[in-house]
């Protein structure tokens, strides 16, 4: 859940670490570090190692590297790792800092991942001779590839393998030698990693951002394999045996523009704004005019697999799951399968009951998620078809999966997510649609019906992100709060559970999202009439439309101070109601799209008055790719 940048070229290699870095930066962390060879030590070769804790810490990074002689404009230095850290063992220090070096120095190390069995190998290296400076898992690693290095008589690829073969749990590791100045290794396993090749050497990467200045091209190692970079920028690739292979390549087709803020003051805000062109992305070339029929080509199943499909699986995580609940509605209501949603983390040990007609869908914004991955694998080796719905082009998920549906949407920097959520929304509804259709569940002219109504959906998120003063004036009224209530029904209370969540992420205010029949079996006891706690009720146009307008009298005569989401023209909610957001009418399942970006931008406008780290919130990181 860090970041690494490894660079190995015939050109300063501190440009490229420190910027990749910094492109790294959403991804969470709470320290920095790199590793070079100082090439004016001739006879030794030294490494050295500049390290820094806290947030905000890789312009500080780049401050100490300046004043350790490894500015910007330092010669020689070609070859170097860093490494932005989110704790999992050690608490944020710089001795906890990665690059991490084995006794002598000769080796450093940058990992991101967690290493399961660095318990046994600390205790095993100890025993041997070994002397730890952190309490990092990490640093065993940098011992194991030291203790191999000589007994693979100064082969460092070799020495790598071999340690690679001894480790648990999931790393991507970047390996620099004093001796070897001209070359790095890369490995991984069940972590991200991304490498390409310029003219000016060789890089690597947890995720494309810090590589997008200096290749288009890139390609993803398989578990377990290692890569060399050299300096004059060619790769070589050996799969866990030793054997040579050559890679898939894959083109990054979107803009560094997308990979910066371009006028906004962070990154959530712009990624807001972008929902309407990613909404129309998705939903591009989907509508086969003259069939009147929906194509979705890459659900690689005939119609008689489809035909049988008895059971949906939809397994994900954070704003993914909460995407998955919403795509429940969808498919139950469209294509009328029975859907169960589950948290990938639990979906494992829940002994599913999977058989080769159930289908299962795994959302991942990342294609990472540890979680997610594991999930896939259970499901695929139950016999189920997998459909894995993403944002990355060539990440891991799309290698376990039968089939993967890409969201489009670009890079999203922010750690909430927004753009890739109702991306997935989008698509499921997409899905949803196509298996209606496929089943025989809906005929033409309904299709042509719904598909416009999603057409629909881009010019009505801009009108909601046109006016924000209702949106405004409610964000004032949570920023004040210690706790926010949620509440709605049916895809509602589903949305409730995405604005809960985006308000407490980045504002650290409290928030509970309850199905709004619900809050008489206890919640009512968290409203606190002295403070008027603000709930905020998701009352749109609806088959339960009656019951909700008697929730929101319930929490008003309890003394709660109301925000409704309604849609245009409701005066019922008018005048129940201390806040009113209004949105542009649409089907009640597609309402979550349009509810979702008001509570989007009410958990931003929050988070700004009350000062919040907007795209960094605290302890959060963007890619969860850790169990």
């Amino acid at each position: 859940m860090c970041g690494i940048v490894a660079f190995c070229g015939v050109k300063n290699a501190i440009t490229p670490l420190l910027t990749g870095l910094a492109r790294l930066e959403y991804r969470g962390y709470d320290s920095a570090g790199l590793a070079v060879i100082d090439p004016q030590a001739k006879q030794l070769r030294t490494i050295q190692r500049v390290r820094q804790e806290g947030r905000g810490m890789v312009e500080v990074l780049r401050e100490a590297a300046a004043e350790a002689g490894l500015g910007d404009d330092s010669q020689g230095i070609t070859c170097g790792i860093g490494h932005t850290r989110w704790a999992t063992h050690g608490a944020p220090s710089v001795a906890n800092a990665h690059p991490h070096c084995d006794c002598q120095g000769r080796i450093a190390v940058a990992h991101n991942g967690i290493i399961e069995n660095h318990g046994r190998l600390r205790e095993q290296l100890t025993a041997e001779g070994h002397t730890f400076h952190s309490q990092t898992d990490s640093e065993v690693v940098s011992h194991l590839v030291e203790k191999h290095y000589a007994l693979q008589n100064g082969d460092l690829a070799a020495a790598v393998r071999a340690a690679v073969a001894e480790l648990s749990g999931s790393f991507a590791l970047a390996i620099l030698h004093r001796d070897y100045p001209e070359a790095l290794v890369v490995t991984r396993n069940d972590s991200p990693l991304v490498i390409g090749s310029c003219a000016t050497g060789a890089i690597a990467a947890s995720d494309v951002p810090a590589l997008i200045e200096y290749t288009r091209d890139v390609c993803y190692l398989d578990d377990r394999d290692i890569a060399i970079l050299h300096a004059n920028g060619s790769v070589e690739y050996f799969d866990p045996a030793g054997e040579p292979y050559t890679p898939n390549t894959y083109h990054i087709d979107w803009n560094i523009k997308e990979a910066e803020k371009g006028g906004y003051p962070d990154f959530m805000l712009k990624e807001i704004n972008e929902q309407p062109r990613v909404v129309r992305d998705v939903l591009k070339g989907r509508l086969n005019t003259q069939a009147k029929t929906l194509e979705l080509p890459e659900l690689a199943m005939t119609p008689d697999e489809l035909a049988a499909i008895d059971r949906v699986y939809i397994v994900a995580c954070g704003t993914s799951y909460h995407a998955g609940l919403i795509g429940k509605d969808l498919i139950e209501s469209w294509a009328r399968i029975p859907v169960e949603v589950r948290v990938a983390s639990e979906f494992r040990y829940a002994n599913p009951i999977i058989s080769s007609n159930t289908l299962v869908i795994a959302i991942t914004q990342s294609g990472e998620t540890a979680d997610t991955l594991e999930a896939v694998r259970l499901a695929r080796r139950a016999g189920a078809h997998v459909v894995a719905i993403t944002n990355v082009i060539g990440s891991r998920i799309t290698t376990e999966a039968q089939t993967t549906i890409y969201i489009k949407a670009n890079i999203e920097i922010s750690v909430a997510a927004t753009k890739t959520f109702l991306a997935q929304l989008c698509l499921l509804a997409l899905l949803a649609l196509f298996l209606s259709q496929e089943r025989g569940l809906v005929n033409e002219t309904q299709i042509v019906t719904a598909f416009e109504a999603l057409q629909r959906l881009p010019q009505q998120i801009e009108a909601v992100l046109a006016d924000t003063t209702s949106i405004d004036a409610a964000a004032e009224v949570c920023a004040d709060a210690t706790t926010v209530l949620f509440i709605g029904r049916g895809v509602g209370a589903t949305t409730c559970y995405e604005g809960a969540l985006k308000l407490k992420e980045i504002s650290y205010i409290h928030a509970e999202a309850i199905a709004a029949g619900e809050i008489k079996h206890g919640t009512l006891a968290l409203i606190d009439p002295i403070v008027a706690t603000p709930v905020v009720a998701v009352a749109v146009a609806s088959a339960t439309h009656d019951k909700m307008l008697a929730n929101i009298e319930e929490v008003k005569a309890r003394g709660a101070r109301v925000i409704a989401l309604a849609t245009e023209g409701d005066e019922r909610v008018g005048e129940l109601a201390d806040i009113v957001i209004y949105l542009p009418p649409t089907y009640e399942q597609l309402s979550p799209v349009l509810a979702s970006v008001a509570l989007q931008l009410l958990a931003h406008r929050a988070a700004v008055l009350l000062g919040r780290d907007i795209d960094k919130p605290r302890n959060l990181a963007k890619s969860v790719t850790v169990e």
